[in-house]
C-alpha cells in the first residue's frame, strides 16, 4: 500500500506536467516558434522588445560599486562548476554503469534559450548564458545523485526537507524497514524514464 507521502509525489508528477503544458502555451502569447533549436520571434515582437534593451555602454556605466566588487567571486565558481561537470560524467561512465543504473541525459538540462532574446544586449546574455549553464548544471547534478540515492538509500526523511527530488517517491517511509528491502538496490521504478 502507498504512502500518503508517495500518493503527494504522484500529484505533484501530474501537477509538473500541467506546468510543462503551461509553458507550451506561452508560445502563442508571446508569439514566438521553435525553429532549429532557436526560439524565432515573429517581426511586430522583435520590434516591441528591442524598445526595452539597454546599450552595452548604458550597462558598464550604470552599474554599482557593489557589482564590481561581486564579479570575481561570481565568475571564479565556474572553476568548481566545471570539474563538477568533468566529475559528474566520469562517476556516470563508471558507478551509474556499473550498477545498471540508467545514465541521465545531460542534454536534459541543457537550455540555453535566454541568448535568442533580442532585448537582451551582449553582457546581459552572458550573464544569462552564465547562470544557465550552472543552474542547469546543478539540476544535472541533482538527477545524478537522486538515482545514485534511490539505488542505494531509498528512505524518506524523517525531518520535513527544503526540497527533494523526482525519486523521492520511490523511497520507503522513514520507519519502514520492509519497503526499504523491496526498494534497496531495486532499479524497477527506473522505467518510467522510458514513457
Amino acid at each position: 500500500m502507498k504512502s500518503k507521502i508517495t500518493l503527494i509525489f504522484e500529484e505533484i508528477d501530474k501537477k509538473k506536467y500541467e506546468l510543462k503544458q503551461e509553458y507550451l502555451k506561452m508560445k502563442d502569447k508571446y508569439w514566438f516558434h521553435f525553429k532549429w533549436w532557436k526560439i524565432v520571434f515573429n517581426t511586430e515582437k522583435v520590434v516591441e522588445n528591442k524598445k526595452y534593451k539597454k546599450s552595452i555602454l548604458n550597462s558598464i556605466f550604470n552599474t554599482t560599486i557593489k557589482n564590481i566588487l561581486a564579479i570575481p567571486f561570481i565568475y571564479v565558481m565556474i572553476v568548481p562548476a566545471v570539474f563538477l561537470d568533468i566529475f559528474l560524467f566520469v562517476y556516470q561512465q563508471t558507478a551509474i554503469r556499473l550498477y545498471g543504473i540508467p545514465l541521465v541525459n545531460r542534454s536534459d538540462y541543457v537550455v540555453f534559450d535566454r541568448r535568442h532574446l533580442d532585448y537582451l544586449n551582449w553582457i546581459q546574455k552572458f550573464n544569462c548564458l552564465y547562470c544557465s549553464y550552472f543552474n542547469w548544471l546543478m539540476s544535472y547534478a541533482v538527477e545524478v545523485a537522486g538515482r545514485t540515492e534511490k539505488f542505494w538509500c531509498p528512505i524518506k526523511s524523517a525531518m520535513r526537507q527544503k526540497w527533494w527530488h523526482d525519486w523521492e517517491e520511490y523511497f520507503a517511509d522513514y520507519w519502514d524497514p520492509k519497503w526499504f528491502m523491496e526498494e534497496f538496490n531495486d532499479t524497477k521504478c527506473f522505467t518510467k524514464l522510458k514513457k
